[in-house]
């Protein structure tokens, strides 16, 4: 009799900044409230500017602000896009998008220690290459509307079950996320869920929205 697979680790919190964050000495208190608050895995800066590119002086001062003090929680910091300002900020890694650098030209300026991370949108080839590169990860979606991120593709929860039985590089389910629909992306695979707006706009609070994310992924953990 064959041996069943062990279950896969609980889903947990991938959390990505605002677009824009004007305060950040403010964000940084309610960043720190938030991380108290329930387990997260990592927190991608990704501040947009007018023209939807990458704002490296925003989210040069956003990371002196908070990437200490997000480390100190257990928290991998990301630099979406930009791998010169992930080294700079002594950040944990680096996201790259759709069309942005790719994988391995990434993992060569970071070395072989940083995380690497690409989007794949909708696309199960795209996917494949990333990792191929070397990717840690892989984000699908979006799954929901959204309107932190412009430019995305509607992905299928199929997706994310085909991926998880055929692959071992982790999977992430992005866009429109809240604690109220998330539940079929976890069950449907999702290895994270990254949230933007389904934390910082929770009617409770951040703080509030992160615990009410890992009550949910407790009671959805694999058994």
């Amino acid at each position: 009799m064959s041996t069943p697979p062990p279950p896969r680790p609980r889903t947990r919190l991938y959390l990505i900044t605002p677009p824009q964050v004007a305060d950040k000495v403010a964000f940084a208190k309610t960043l720190d409230a938030a991380l108290g608050a329930g387990d997260v895995a990592s927190l991608q800066l990704r501040l947009k500017g007018a023209d939807g590119l990458i704002d490296i002086q925003a989210t040069r001062e956003l990371g002196r602000a908070v990437t200490g003090l997000a480390q100190e929680a257990g928290v991998a910091v990301l630099v979406n896009d930009s791998p010169d300002l992930a080294r700079e900020l002594g950040a944990d890694g680096v996201h790259v998008g759709w069309d942005d650098m790719p994988v391995k030209a990434a993992r060569s300026l970071l070395g072989p220690d940083a995380i690497v991370g690409a989007t794949a949108k909708n696309s199960y080839h795209k996917a494949m290459q990333a990792g191929e590169e070397g990717a840690d990860y892989v984000a699908f979606g979006a799954f929901y509307p959204t309107q932190t991120k412009e430019g995305t593709l509607p992905a299928e929860l199929e997706l994310l079950q085909i991926w998880q039985a055929a692959m071992v590089i982790p999977c992430v389910a992005i866009g429109g996320i809240t604690v109220a629909n998330a539940a079929p992306l976890v069950t449907a695979g999702a290895d994270f869920i990254a949230v933007s707006g389904g934390v910082w706009n929770h009617p409770d609070g951040p703080a509030a929205a992160v615990k009410a994310f890992n009550d949910l992924l407790d009671d959805l953990e694999p058994r």
